[in-house]
């Protein structure tokens, strides 16, 4: 990107340090692991009686214990969202070997995403108003419940005092925080950002909005291959919980702390479908608006993307309507391998754009794409190179990440490759 600093000077943004707990793995290394082995995060539903329910199975953050990432006080009064991002936060800023201090506390900011903040907090204090009346209501459901808290919870657990905010923009959100906290730190608003997302939206309400939608699998039987983009069996995504912080720096600041940079945030498009509340347009035309977009501001050319990380949610619209807009962002240029790693993660709704940034790194460091698992019956609108079932060896240096989300909101992400 060539935007500049007020200064004049262009600010370069890097990642420096990353931190995720998702449902296949509490950390980084585990994670990617196991998206190259193959190990769903997929399974029945623990954290609820899920009798009844069109959807018995979930990807839940299994054996994750608050108290190893906070006081046991402070972990009863923090929904189980804002745990896991002061978790993920904590990891990212070790793996940053970032120190915050009064000599730069009050440049270093703090914006996370979420789509469904602490609903299951809701769900819990709503039930208590409902069957035991007012005065029963805990104290803390409106902290607990608020969708900025992960970012507020977050900076007042590591002193962090510049930017923060939350992006709420459903399955968006992490995107849009990563893209705005970029921006922000371009326009010299900081020189450090934890940016990313975190959701813990298993819960009764969720499964069952989401079912009377129609959107999730009900593939009960075969929980660990029930999300599966692009595949014609596909019935719905599968509801994930999850979180990931990327630790992002300008280059200028990085190097001058002797950070070790990870990769580069190039690029940043953003769109809206004004369409439709849940269905993107069918043309796709939002969608490409976005990607267009972030390869511009990147002072790219299509053809120069050598992976796309797909939304890929498993869903009928979502699938066939984002292979459509790859297309016609791609129509003059040789379109690049795309996969989808919501195949295991489940699709962790606000958090999934962090998530799957985590996994766009370390595609570049590594230089394998992570396949979309469960891809057996290819359906025929969906005629891409999906990297069906199988990690790939692959010279990566620039990967396009894709979110989109309910109200028609569009997120491009471009990530390049860094050599010290």
């Amino acid at each position: 990107m060539s935007e500049l600093h007020s200064s004049g000077r262009t600010r370069r943004v890097v990642i420096t340090g990353m931190g995720a707990f998702t449902p296949i793995g509490h950390s980084t290394d585990q994670f990617w692991s196991a998206l190259l082995e193959g190990r769903s995060g997929t399974g029945p539903i623990t954290h609820f009686d899920a009798e009844g329910f069109d959807t018995q199975i979930a990807a839940e953050v299994k054996g994750f214990e608050p108290r190893d990432y906070l006081g046991a006080k402070e972990a009863r009064r923090a929904d189980r969202f804002i745990q896991l991002a002061i978790a993920a936060a904590r990891a990212a800023i070790a793996s940053a070997e970032l120190l915050i201090d009064d000599t730069n506390r009050e440049r270093v900011g703090v914006v996370i995403g979420s789509a469904l903040g602490g609903i299951g907090t809701a769900e819990r204090e709503l039930n208590i108003l409902a069957t035991r009346g007012p005065q029963r209501v805990s104290p803390f459901f409106i902290p607990m419940f608020l969708a900025d808290m992960a970012s507020g919870y977050v900076a007042i657990e590591l002193g962090a005092q510049g930017p923060n905010l939350a992006t709420l923009s459903a399955c968006a959100s992490a995107a849009h925080a990563i893209g705005e906290s970029a921006e922000m730190i371009r326009r010299g608003a900081a020189d450090i950002i934890l940016a990313g997302g975190s959701e813990a939206a298993v819960t009764p309400g969720s499964v069952a909005g989401f079912n009377a939608l129609h959107a999730l699998s009900t593939h009960n039987d075969e929980a660990g291959t029930a999300s599966r983009p692009f595949d014609a069996t596909r019935d719905g995504f599968v509801v994930g919980e999850g979180a990931a912080i990327l630790v992002l720096e300008s280059l200028e600041h990085a190097l001058a702390r002797g950070a070790h940079v990870l990769a580069e945030l190039t690029g940043y498009g953003v769109s809206a479908d004004a369409f439709h509340i849940t269905q993107p347009t069918p043309d796709g035309s939002g969608a490409m608006k976005a990607m267009k977009l972030a390869i511009a501001s990147a002072g790219l050319q299509a053809g120069d993307i050598d992976y796309i990380n797909a939304h890929g949610t498993s869903t009928a619209f979502n699938d066939r309507i984002e292979s459509l807009a790859i297309r016609a962002t791609f129509e003059s240029s040789k379109i690049p391998p795309v996969s989808s790693i919501k195949s295991l993660t489940g699709h962790l709704l606000g958090a999934a754009g962090a998530v799957e940034a985590v996994a766009c790194v370390a595609t570049l460091q590594h230089q394998i794409v992570p396949p979309t698992w469960h891809l057996h019956v290819v359906d025929p609108e969906c005629d891409l190179d999906y990297v069906a079932n199988a990690p790939r060896p692959l010279a990566v240096q620039h990967v396009l990440s894709n979110s989109l989300g309910f109200g028609g909101h569009n997120v491009s992400l471009i990530f390049s490759g860094w050599e010290d």
